[in-house]
C-alpha cells in the first residue's frame, strides 16, 4: 500500500502538479512558473532543465543497468543480451517475465511523461502570456519566442516519438500542469492521432530550429524533419517521407563526412569512424553530418556521464590468455567496459571484408600487447610465448546464445560510444559527446521510401552514396527488399539507431530476433510487439479503467 501511494504521488507530479520539480532538482522556494518564464533567460533556464532530462536516455534512472536506450538497442537482431539485470533480463527471457509490475517500464514511462510535462510547461506558458519579455541575445523578440517553443516541441515530440513505439496508444496530455486539479481519468489515445500530434510538433519545429544550434546539444532543423520523415512513413505516407527527407539531404549545412579530419586524423582510421572520436563529433568540430549531439562531460555541473561503453563494450581486461589476464585497462581502449549486452554474430559478420564500418577501426576484433598503454594505465602483462607487439584475438566462434554457461568476455564489440573519465579508467561512466542522430540515417530512410514508391533503382543509388563513402561494393535494383534495407541500416548504424523502433514499423521485428538473435529470440511472441502499461499506471487512473495491452 505504501508503494500504491507514492505511485500516486508520483503520477500526481507528473500530471497534475506544477512542472519546476522536473526542471530544478532543489528549485528556490521564491523561484515559480511565472516568475522563472517572464523572459527569455528564464525560457533558456527552462529549456536547458529540458534537455538535461532527455538525456537520461543514455544514463540511469534508478540502478545502474536501467538505462532507457536498452529498451531499443538489446533484444533486437543486432544486440543481445548477456547479464539477466533489470531490461536485459527480459530480453533474455520475455515470457512470464516481461510483465506490467516490471519497474523498468515504470520509471522509464513516468520519465517520459516528466519530459513531456516539462515541454507542456514552457509551451503554454510561451503562447498564453503577454508579459514576457522576449528580447535578448542575437535574435529578435518574435525569434526568441518562435524558438522556445519550437524547442520545447520538437522535445515533446521526441518524447511521444519512444511513447508511440513502446506502448502503442497512450495518453495525450498537451496542457501545462496547474495543480488546481487531479486528473484521474486519462484515456489512451490512439497512436495513429498520437503520431499526428507528433508531425503537428514537428512541422512548427523545423520552421523556427537553427539549422546548426548555437548551444551544443540543442536539437537542430535537420533532425526534426529528418523525424517528421519517420513519422509519415509509420502512416503509410511515403511522399512525404520522400520530401522531408530531401529537405535535409539538400540543405548545404548538412554533408556526409568522407574524408579524415580532426583529433585522429594523422593515425591510421578511416572517414567514417572518424566522427566519433571524442573531439571530433559536434558540428563546431568538423562534424559536417551531424544532426543531433548530445553533450556530456566530466566535472561541470550538469555534465553528467553516460553508460554506453559500460553496458555495450565487452569485457576485455578479463579475458585470459594461459592462465594470464594480459589487457590492462587504458583510455586508448575506451575504459572498462561490462558485457552485459553483445553484438550477434550476424551483426558483426553483416559486411563485407573492404567495409570500413566493419573494420577494426570500428569493431573491434583483436588487441595488440601494449607496454605502454598511456596515462593512469600499466603495461600489458605477457602470456607465456607472447611479446609486446603480438596479437590477442578475440574468439569469434559459436555466437551469444541461450545454453551458453557465462558472460563471454571475448567478443567483438562496436567501439563508436568508446570513453572513460579523464581521471579515472574504472570509472561506470563515460564522459564524451555522442552523436544522437546523423545524416546517413536520414538517406537510408530516403531509400525506404523510394522502395515503398517502387523505385528500387533510386533507392539502390542512394544507398551506394553510403556504401561508396565506406569502400563497400555498388548495389542494384536488383538488391532492394525491406530486409537488405534493414540489414543496410545495421551496418552503417550499428548501436546508434533505435533498432526496435525500426524493425517495428517495418513489420520485421519477430522474424529478424527470431532469426538471428540466439539468447532471447526463441521465446518472442505477438504480444512482445508493445510493452505492457505499468500496472501503477492503470492502478492509479482512479475514476476510469485503462485497458491494458492485449497478451498481459
Amino acid at each position: 500500500m505504501r508503494r500504491l501511494y507514492a505511485i500516486v504521488a508520483i503520477m500526481i507530479m507528473i500530471l497534475a502538479s506544477c512542472s519546476d520539480d522536473y526542471l530544478f532538482e532543489n528549485p528556490p522556494n521564491s523561484i515559480t512558473t511565472k516568475s522563472l518564464y517572464s523572459s527569455i533567460e528564464g525560457f533558456e533556464t527552462g529549456i536547458n532543465g529540458l534537455y538535461s532530462r532527455v538525456r537520461y536516455e543514455f544514463q540511469w534512472i534508478s540502478s545502474i543497468s536501467l538505462l532507457p536506450a536498452n529498451l531499443y538497442l538489446v533484444g533486437t537482431d543486432n544486440y543481445a543480451a548477456q547479464t539477466g539485470s533489470a531490461f536485459m533480463q527480459i530480453s533474455r527471457d520475455w515470457g512470464d517475465v516481461n510483465n506490467s509490475q516490471v519497474s523498468d517500464y515504470e520509471n522509464i514511462f513516468l520519465w517520459l511523461y516528466s519530459v513531456i510535462n516539462a515541454a507542456n510547461t514552457i509551451i503554454n506558458q510561451a503562447e498564453s502570456r503577454d508579459d514576457i519579455n522576449w528580447f535578448g541575445g542575437n535574435y529578435s523578440a518574435d525569434e526568441n519566442k518562435n524558438r522556445s517553443i519550437a524547442e520545447a516541441k520538437a522535445i515533446r515530440a521526441w518524447a511521444y516519438r519512444h511513447l508511440s513505439y513502446g506502448w502503442g496508444d497512450v495518453p495525450l496530455s498537451l496542457n501545462e500542469s496547474l495543480g488546481s486539479t487531479i486528473k484521474t481519468d486519462w484515456e489512451r489515445t490512439p497512436v495513429k492521432l498520437v503520431r499526428k500530434q507528433i508531425i503537428s510538433d514537428l512541422l512548427f519545429a523545423q520552421k523556427y530550429l537553427d539549422d546548426s544550434p548555437k548551444v551544443r546539444g540543442r536539437i537542430s532543423k535537420g533532425a526534426a524533419q529528418h523525424y517528421l520523415a519517420e513519422m509519415y512513413i509509420t502512416l503509410d505516407m511515403p511522399d512525404s517521407t520522400l520530401y522531408w527527407t530531401n529537405q535535409v539531404i539538400s540543405n548545404s549545412n548538412y554533408k556526409l563526412i568522407t574524408e579524415r579530419y580532426g583529433v585522429k586524423a594523422d593515425q591510421p582510421g578511416v572517414p567514417f569512424m572518424d566522427m566519433f572520436y571524442d573531439g571530433n563529433t559536434n558540428r563546431e568540430e568538423g562534424n559536417t553530418e551531424a544532426l543531433w549531439v548530445w553533450q556530456y562531460q566530466y566535472g561541470v555541473t550538469g555534465g553528467a556521464g553516460s553508460f554506453l561503453r559500460y553496458l555495450y563494450g565487452s569485457r576485455y581486461w578479463a579475458i585470459t590468455v594461459n592462465g594470464v589476464t594480459p589487457l590492462q585497462i587504458s583510455f586508448d581502449r575506451g575504459g572498462r567496459p561490462m558485457s552485459y549486452a553483445s553484438l550477434t554474430r550476424w551483426a558483426w559478420e553483416n559486411y563485407e571484408p573492404q567495409d570500413d564500418r566493419g573494420s577494426q577501426h570500428v569493431i573491434r576484433k583483436y588487441f595488440i600487447l601494449k607496454e605502454d598503454n598511456g596515462e593512469l594505465s600499466k603495461a600489458d602483462l605477457l602470456p607465456s610465448g607472447y611479446n609486446y607487439g603480438d596479437t590477442i584475438w578475440l574468439d569469434t566462434s559459436g555466437d551469444i546464445t541461450t545454453n551458453q554457461a557465462a558472460q563471454r568476455y571475448s567478443w567483438p564489440f562496436c567501439r563508436k560510444f568508446l570513453g572513460s573519465s579523464p581521471v579515472s579508467l574504472t570509472d561506470t561512466y563515460e564522459y564524451v559527446d555522442k552523436i544522437y542522430l546523423r545524416l546517413a540515417e536520414t538517406y537510408l530512410l530516403k531509400a525506404e521510401a523510394q522502395f515503398m514508391l517502387g523505385s528500387n533503382q533510386e533507392a539502390a543509388n542512394t544507398i551506394n552514396i553510403l556504401r561508396r563513402r565506406s569502400n563497400a561494393s555498388d548495389i542494384t535494383s536488383d538488391n532492394i527488399n525491406m530486409d537488405f534495407i534493414l540489414d543496410e541500416r545495421s551496418r552503417e548504424l550499428l548501436q546508434e539507431e533505435h533498432r526496435r523502433y525500426t524493425l517495428l514499423r517495418t513489420g520485421k521485428w519477430l522474424e529478424r530476433v527470431k532469426k538471428y538473435n540466439k539468447r532471447g529470440g526463441e521465446f518472442i511472441t505477438d504480444r512482445d510487439l508493445l510493452f505492457p502499461i505499468p500496472e501503477s499506471v492503470i492502478n492509479t487512473n482512479l475514476t476510469k479503467e485503462m485497458p491494458q495491452n492485449p497478451g498481459f
